[in-house]
């Protein structure tokens, strides 16, 4: 290499050493005839002095130098004057005299400061990503993504597991979001499909007799995009022959001891706590609950449904659900910011937000007067209310229900400071249904994917068509609140799988088309097998404290899927158009 050191490893053990070091120029600053320049690169910053008694030509150079120009010096180690140590540094203790300088690459104008804090806009620094990853914590976050990848190969690998690659380029199957698709110059008028997941693959990978794979796989989803979601984005993907649910989740369990050990020098505790979706769904109210704080959602139907209050008891003869949840300390809050936390449910669905303030003397509100005092007593108890508290209640449709308390319960957590931040509680949600009811599709639909397992002891639905009663073998890793992983022991029988698929409306001819080869796999000796993936970017935020996965992802794309450093997507020339038998029109939004 052009340097014999790097600017974070210089010190005391070095004075008096010829050394030659590389990076770019972090800050200048003109002393009259002595000028003092911090150099940094990818380990720290080494403070650089130029003097002119020692050599002329380098300090002439000196005065040239801008801010992130890139420059190679040569120099002596020595000690810094007394009073001049930085401790804030690794190399706090010495500086470099400067004997030769050498401009390596000269920088204009720059967008924005290279500072640890960034001010500037998202846009602008998603532009000039390669300044933006210049800054310390960003190059960090590269570093902890790097630490968790070679956590997992090391893990894995002890573990028996092997890394293979599957195709980007494969064909479009109904896995739960649109595919992005790729055409065909060789044959026109066919499409690839870029992978969701490389799910079936891994699944013919244990058909093949490989009864550990892996890959940090890289997998492509065409849909809305927000804080945690990303037109392209990375999982950890697992999959084992031979294996029952609990021998999966040891495996992941012990990784993420490693991960958490290695990376965050954090000690976790195993086996991780396991919840079935049916209690996570009537305490919690959403199937990735943050178990850092004790507030509950509770079902008050049956202890309200003879009341009074008419909106209680139209939801009752529709076969809705009322639930409540009690805020610790919210008895005071004044009525403009409950105006604002029914504002706030109401983004789930729900039409409005009941309230009890609860006193010594029982609960009071506008509506009391509609409930008997043992109506209020078992709210009350129900609830776990105490004085000072406020019970807020919603009626609705089971779904909106679990929905905005769920919300509802989280903003509440969040601003009542409840969550301790130090905490990393995991969490298993196991037991989903098979299938879901999609009221917009007006049809069954896969809770996961169509090649889970159902549980052997609801095989019986699957035949009488009671598809609401058919539990999975799924299961997903909740952290915080965070869904990071989902897996499932899957189908390995061709029969059962022909059936789920004409469950969820698929005819012979769609089953043929677009799964036969995967059908006819199962006909050749298939293994009991079961895998799961872990979203690799949603991980590294958990290290990192970043409420946006772009932060940890090196070059990302916006919430418009737009990269606005390439102008990617963009449009293509009409050769590569005619090459491909593709011609363009542009559709009116009436048409959509």
């Amino acid at each position: 290499m052009i340097r014999t050191h790097n600017c974070g490893e210089l010190g005391d053990k070095d004075q008096g050493q010829e050394v030659v070091l590389a990076g770019w120029v972090a800050s200048r600053r003109d002393h009259g005839d002595i000028i003092f320049m911090d150099l940094r690169d990818e380990h720290g910053v080494t403070q650089i002095v130029f003097d002119p008694n020692r050599n002329s030509a380098a300090h002439a150079t000196a005065h040239e130098l801008r801010n992130e120009y890139c420059v190679k010096v040569t120099g002596k180690v020595s000690p810094r004057p007394e009073g001049t140590v930085n401790t804030g540094i690794s190399t706090g203790l010495i500086e470099v005299d400067v004997e030769k300088v050498e401009i390596l690459s000269a920088s204009g104008t720059l967008p924005f400061e290279i500072k640890d804090i960034s001010t500037v806009s998202e846009d602008i620094r998603l532009k000039y990503r390669y300044l933006d990853l210049r800054r310390a914590p960003m190059r960090n976050k590269l570093k902890i993504r790097h630490n968790v990848s070679r956590c997992v190969y090391e893990f894995l690998d002890s573990e028996g597991f092997i890394s293979v690659e599957t195709p980007m380029l494969t064909r479009s199957t109904p896995e739960g979001a649109r595919d992005y698709v790729v055409p065909s110059r060789l044959q026109q008028a066919s499409f690839y499909a870029l992978p969701q997941s490389p799910q079936i693959f891994k699944q013919l990978l244990m058909v093949a007799g490989v009864e550990k794979y892996f890959q940090i796989a890289r997998c492509f989803r065409d849909e809305d995009l927000r804080a945690d979601r990303q037109p392209e984005f990375t999982q950890i993907d697992m999959e084992m022959s031979f294996v029952e649910q609990d021998d999966v989740l040891d495996v992941c369990e012990r990784m993420f001891k490693k991960i958490f050990t290695d990376v965050a020098g954090k000690d976790i505790e195993l086996p991780f706590r396991r919840m079935g979706y049916s209690e996570a769904m009537d305490i919690y109210g959403t199937d990735k609950p943050d178990t850092r704080f004790n507030v509950l959602i509770s079902d008050i139907t049956d202890d309200v449904k003879a009341c009074d209050f008419k909106v209680f008891r139209s939801v009752v003869d529709s076969g809705g659900s009322i639930k409540a949840l009690a805020a610790p300390g919210y008895g005071s809050i004044s009525r403009k910011e409950i105006d604002g936390l029914i504002s706030f449910v109401s983004e789930y669905g729900a039409k409005g937000l009941a309230y009890f303030k609860v006193e010594e003397g029982g609960l009071s509100s506008q509506i009391s007067k509609f409930f008997s005092e043992q109506e209020l007593r078992a709210v009350k108890e129900r609830t776990g209310a105490s004085p000072g508290d406020m019970i807020f209640i919603v009626a609705d449709r089971k779904e909106v229900v679990c929905a905005s308390l769920a919300a509802l319960r989280l903003k509440i957590g969040r601003d009542a400071g409840l969550i301790d931040s130090s905490r990393h509680d995991f969490l298993w949600i196991v037991d989903f249904p098979l299938f879901q009811f999609s009221e917009d599709e007006k049809k069954w639909v896969s809770e996961h994917h169509p090649f889970t397992s159902p549980a052997p002891e609801d095989l019986c639905f699957l035949d009488s068509g009671d598809l609401g009663k058919i539990r999975s073998m799924s299961y997903d890793l909740v952290l915080n609140g965070s869904e990071i992983g989902s897996g499932s022991i899957r189908i390995h029988n061709r029969d059962i799988q022909e059936k789920v698929f004409s469950a969820l409306g698929l005819s012979e001819q769609e089953r043929r088309e677009k799964f036969g080869f995967l059908l006819d796999a199962f006909g050749y000796g298939a293994p009991p097998h079961g895998g799961v993936a872990f979203g690799m970017d949603r991980l590294i935020t958990l290290f990192t404290g970043d409420g946006s996965i772009r932060e940890v992802i090196p070059f990302p794309k916006t919430q418009k899927g737009v990269c606005p450093l390439t102008g990617a997507p963009s449009g293509v020339s009409d050769t590569q158009l005619r090459d491909l038998g593709i011609k363009m029109r542009r559709v009116k939004s009436e048409d959509c």
